[in-house]
């Protein structure tokens, strides 16, 4: 990765970082935000991370489909606010659409798989960590990133997302003029 791509990265996340911060600021719910932060239009980076439960997921073998990730942590509330609705999503969406969970604790599946079983996870959880989120440009906890299939990052949010902003997020892949 380039110094320029590193710099690019880190100002989108710090802009995103300052755009959580100013609807704090104001008063402003983030769960109740219907719409994305600025698309970063750039390439996703690539991965292939564990899966919870075991093998392995490769983003460049999604191409062709939408996806959704969601880096994630087991001490982040608002992350764990989302399950049901990232449950839900699975369920109705998920022939549609690849949700991917990215967990970045530190001590991984330990923490993760226990986890994800007591609060009943039905997406996929894939292994990450604390640097692959910093690749990513992510400065805080919940940050969502909907790539298109051509692999570009359509859009990212950084803190809850309310169920419509999922939908409309992804209106154009699940038939829905939301």
């Amino acid at each position: 990765m380039t110094d320029a791509h590193r710099w690019m990265r880190w100002t989108r996340g710090l802009a995103i970082v300052l755009l959580g911060l100013a609807f704090a600021a104001c008063g402003a719910d983030p769960a109740a935000e219907e719409g994305a932060d600025a698309p970063p239009a750039e390439a996703a980076p690539g991965f292939t991370l564990p899966r919870l439960g075991g093998g392995e997921v490769t983003l460049s073998d999604l191409a062709g489909g939408p996806v959704v990730i969601d880096f994630w942590a087991t001490w982040c509330a608002p992350c764990v606010a989302q399950i049901p609705t990232f449950n839900a999503f699975q369920q109705e969406f998920g022939d549609r659409v690849t949700f991917l969970a990215i967990a970045t604790d530190a001590k991984g599946e330990e923490v993760v798989g226990p986890f994800a079983e007591s609060h009943g996870i039905a997406y996929p959880v894939l292994i990450g960590s604390e640097a692959m989120a910093q690749e990513w440009g992510i400065m805080g906890f919940p940050t969502l990133f909907v790539i298109d299939p051509d692999g570009t990052i359509r859009e990212a949010h950084v803190g809850p997302v309310s169920a419509t902003a999922l939908r409309q997020a992804v209106a154009e892949w699940i038939g829905d003029g939301a």
